[in-house]
């Protein structure tokens, strides 16, 4: 079976590509033991192939909440009931102007970014309690900053990441379990248009940026008491400036046109 025999472990939802996948890689090559779950059946069997005993793969459709812990207690008995990291990473993007888009994809950017989120966490809380210096760090992203139209609904739950981390980073504390989040920008992974991607400027906090390092933000979260973990980091100036002038990015966005007029879906 495998298992972790001793090592530390990170918990990776999303974990088939892009950033879920980078991290993935990243922690094992580090020494860490890797639970890697995801939709992608094909994707996990490529993980396994590449990692080997450095990783423990789940198909898990992470909005199914029976399954999820079902997933979490296969893991806890590979690890000791320990969990290091909880990395929760899955999500898709779907989107079109807010008025016109199908309910049924408005609930779904709902329900996989963030009642999965909450979810994991809830079910994941026992064993990041059991670990000594544990953190729950969750995708966030940069239209957490400022709504990005036509991704109304997927800036909406990233908004509610954010503040859900914050509020964490404070109530864990008294468990010993710290919070943080990454609010990437234009991060080359499948949730990102081809459109959006072929347009990304090659400089600037709007670049397109490797989803390798949104994997070394996870790594330097770990080791760091910093909350939120900018990719770039030229995005944090982006979001002081939201705080003091919203208008000014209102009215950019509207001189532009909206940045999005589709997205496309990720494991």
């Amino acid at each position: 079976m495998t298992a972790a025999n001793g090592r530390k472990s990170i918990f990776i939802t999303g974990a088939a590509s892009g950033m879920g996948l980078e991290t993935a890689r990243l922690f094992a090559g580090e020494g860490w033991f890797v639970g890697a779950v995801d939709v992608n059946t094909a994707g996990l069997g490529a993980l396994k192939a590449e990692l080997g005993d450095k990783v423990l793969t789940q198909v898990l459709d992470v909005t199914d909440r029976t399954a999820y812990a079902a997933a979490l207690d296969a893991f806890a008995k590979a690890t000791d009931g320990k969990l290091d990291l909880l990395f929760n990473n899955a999500g898709i993007g779907r989107g079109g102007p807010f008025i016109d888009q199908p309910w049924q994809d408005v609930m779904d950017v709902v329900n996989i970014n963030f009642v999965a989120v909450l979810s994991g966490i809830h079910l994941a809380a026992p064993l990041l309690k059991a670990t000594p210096g544990s953190l729950c760090f969750t995708t966030s992203s940069s239209s957490a900053i400022f709504g990005i139209p036509n991704i109304a609904v997927y800036s909406a739950t990233k908004h509610a990441v954010k503040g859900l981390t914050e509020a964490l980073s404070v109530e864990l504390r008294a468990h010993g379990v710290r919070a943080a989040d990454t609010l990437p920008g234009m991060i080359d992974t499948p949730i990102l248009p081809d459109e959006a991607k072929a347009n990304a400027p090659t400089e600037g906090m709007w670049r397109l940026t490797p989803p390798r390092e949104v994997a070394q933000a996870v790594w330097d979260a770990y080791h760091s008491n910093k909350i939120h973990w900018y990719v770039p980091i030229e995005l944090e100036a982006y979001d002081a400036m939201q705080t003091s002038n919203p208008e000014a990015i209102r009215d950019q966005m509207l001189s532009m046109g909206g940045l999005f007029s589709e997205g496309s879906e990720t494991p």
